[in-house]
């Protein structure tokens, strides 16, 4: 090893990779002082510092333009993981008291919605009243990349294909529909056929793509013969579901996630009725965390869930 590359940690200023982080992820200087509750000079100052200390330009800034080098990018996936081991020490240092302590962190998706989950999370919290949780809702690419970098313990989402460095269970599935709003000109028809609905309107969800893990969505979509791109985009199904009930457009939804709203009139589900798309979410968890007490426990608990609930039980329909 170089001289340099023996004195690097110990020169280096911890604080600026922590800064840094938080840059890339705020895609900016200005948001990341927001964020941070520092004024702008401050970390502009802290990104040249730490450019300097490693001697790679780390972030393009340019009116307009944003950009992460190449030697930024595998920094940050760096910073990522030192973040994800810090954030683990005050559960690990947990271990070994007489009653289960820790921290819990959970990044989900908005399309999680299970009666057995909830169940899974009362039982688990009422034994152990010591350990917290703390849960971000994002985009299921954001939940595996926090996964894989860990910034969580677990991942709960929809999945293209799973990860080859992470393991995956299957939490539970669903069956997607099509429903329109009150306001929506089908929704008091008595008998709506799928040739009627051809040509309409539709809102979608962000993953509604070839890559995405709700492309079966998309055929049923084609299948409708819906109006070719859409009105609406949202990568939430709670601002989705709005769009839908303010008769923005047609939209596919979960059918026991609608089940409430259709009771109350809000939504009507849609042809066709038959061979729906069935997507399945993910319980997702990375093999190389070191897991802690509460974390294992926590992991058994939903396996032991899964295992003694057969798949057609934890099939929604």
């Amino acid at each position: 090893m170089k001289p340099y590359e023996q004195r690097f940690p110990w020169n280096l200023d911890w604080n600026l990779l922590r800064t840094f982080m938080v840059v890339v992820e705020q895609r900016g200087i200005s948001r990341a002082a927001y964020y941070l509750g520092l004024k702008q000079p401050t970390i502009s100052a802290a990104l040249r510092r730490l450019e300097d200390t490693t001697g790679h330009k780390l972030i393009i800034r340019k009116p307009n333009e944003f950009s992460v080098t190449r030697a930024g990018s595998i920094l940050y996936q760096e910073c990522s993981q030192i973040f994800g081991s810090v954030s683990q020490l005050p559960s690990l240092l947990e271990s070994g008291a007489e009653e289960l302590r820790g921290h819990i962190t959970i990044a989900t998706t908005s399309h999680v919605i299970s009666d057995h989950y909830d169940d899974l999370l009362h039982d688990f919290a009422s034994a152990h009243p010591k350990v917290t949780f703390s849960t971000t809702v994002a985009e299921s690419e954001e939940v595996v990349s926090r996964v894989q970098q860990n910034r969580a313990s677990f991942g709960l989402c929809l999945l293209h294909k799973i990860p080859a460095n992470l393991k995956a269970s299957i939490l539970y599935r669903e069956y997607f529909g099509l429903f329109c709003g009150p306001r929506h000109s089908l929704f008091t028809k008595e008998r709506i056929a799928l040739d009627e609905i051809e040509g309409e309107t539709s809102v979608s969800f962000q993953t509604e793509t070839e890559e995405g893990p709700l492309f079966p969505v998309a055929h049923l979509r084609a299948r409708a013969k819906l109006a070719p791109g859409w009105r609406g985009v949202s990568s939430s199904l709670h601002e989705l579901r709005r769009m839908i009930v303010a008769g923005v457009g047609i939209g596919a939804l979960p059918l026991h996630v609608a089940k409430r709203d259709i009771e109350s009139g809000l939504l009507r589900q849609l042809p066709p009725y038959d061979a729906l798309p069935l997507v399945n979410i993910y319980l997702l968890t990375n093999p190389l965390r070191k897991l802690s007490d509460a974390e294992t426990v926590f992991l058994a608990t939903c396996q032991a869930a899964i295992k003694d609930n057969t798949l057609e039980a934890r099939t929604y329909k």
